[in-house]
C-alpha cells in the first residue's frame, strides 16, 4: 500500500492553500478511475500538510503528477505495510508506509531538487527507480507550454476519446497544430512511461516475504544473464 504525504511550500508568503488543494484533488478524482485506488482520501494532518492512503500504484502516479502540475507542493510517497484495520482518518493511521512517506516528504523539500518529489519504500532500490521515472516525467511536464496543456486537457476531458480533429475544432486550431503540440509536449511518451513508474512503485512497496514469492525484474534479469 502507499501513503502520500504532501506539504505546502512557502505558506508564510502565499498563505494556507490546503482547502484549495483538497478541492482540486476532489475535482480531479471525481468520476475517474483514480478514485477507486483511494483507501483514505486526502485530509489535513497538521499545519499546511495533507495525507492520503492508496491501494493502487497507478492512482498514486496520476495524483503525484497532478500535484506537481499544480505547483507549490512537496510530494512524498511511501510504499509499504499499513497497519490494519485502517482507521477512518488517514492521519490516525500507522505502519511502515506512513513512516516512509514522512521520510520521503522531508527529502522532497530539499532545495537541491528540481522536482519536489521523493519516493521511499520497503525496497529501497525500486523506490529510487520509481522516483527517478516520476522526476523525469515531472521535469518535462514543468516545461510544457500552455498550448500543449490545452490540447492535453481537451483530450483528457472526454472519456469517450476525442479525435484530434475534434480537439482542433474545439480549440479553433488546425488538426496539424494539435498533432504538433502533442509531439512537442511528448504526451504519448509520458503515457508510455507512467505504467513503468506504477510498476516500480509496486515493487517498492513489497515486503521481504513478497520478494521471496515474486521475483523482481532485477532477479529475472540476473537469472537470464546466468543461463
Amino acid at each position: 500500500m502507499w501513503v502520500m504525504t504532501i506539504d505546502q511550500q512557502g505558506s508564510r508568503v502565499v498563505g494556507d492553500r490546503v482547502e484549495e488543494f483538497l478541492s482540486s484533488i476532489a475535482a480531479y478524482t471525481a468520476g475517474s478511475s483514480v478514485s477507486l485506488g483511494v483507501r483514505r482520501p486526502f485530509e489535513r494532518t497538521v499545519g499546511d500538510e495533507v495525507q492520503a492512503v492508496f491501494a493502487d500504484a497507478v492512482a498514486v502516479v496520476n495524483i503525484a503528477l497532478h500535484v506537481l502540475r499544480l505547483g507549490g507542493w512537496s510530494v512524498g510517497i511511501g510504499g509499504g505495510v499499513v497497519d490494519e484495520p485502517l482507521p477512518e482518518s488517514a492521519r490516525a493511521g500507522s505502519g511502515t508506509a506512513f513512516v516512509l512517506a514522512r521520510a520521503a516528504v522531508e527529502a522532497a523539500k530539499s532545495r537541491m531538487r528540481v522536482v519536489p518529489l521523493a519516493v521511499r519504500g520497503t525496497d529501497a532500490d525500486a523506490a529510487a527507480e520509481a522516483e527517478g521515472v516520476l522526476m523525469l516525467i515531472g521535469a518535462h511536464a514543468a516545461r510544457r507550454t500552455a498550448a500543449g496543456w490545452a490540447v492535453i486537457d481537451a483530450l483528457a476531458a472526454d472519456a469517450s476519446g476525442l479525435r484530434q480533429e475534434d480537439v482542433a475544432a474545439r480549440l479553433g486550431i488546425t488538426q496539424q497544430a494539435v498533432s504538433q503540440r502533442l509531439r512537442t509536449a511528448l504526451w504519448s511518451e509520458e503515457l508510455a512511461a507512467r505504467p513503468a513508474a506504477a510498476r516500480l512503485l509496486s515493487l517498492a512497496a513489497k515486503t521481504r516475504e513478497d520478494h521471496d514469492l515474486w521475483p523482481t525484474t532485477h532477479d529475472t534479469v540476473r537469472t537470464s544473464e546466468r543461463s
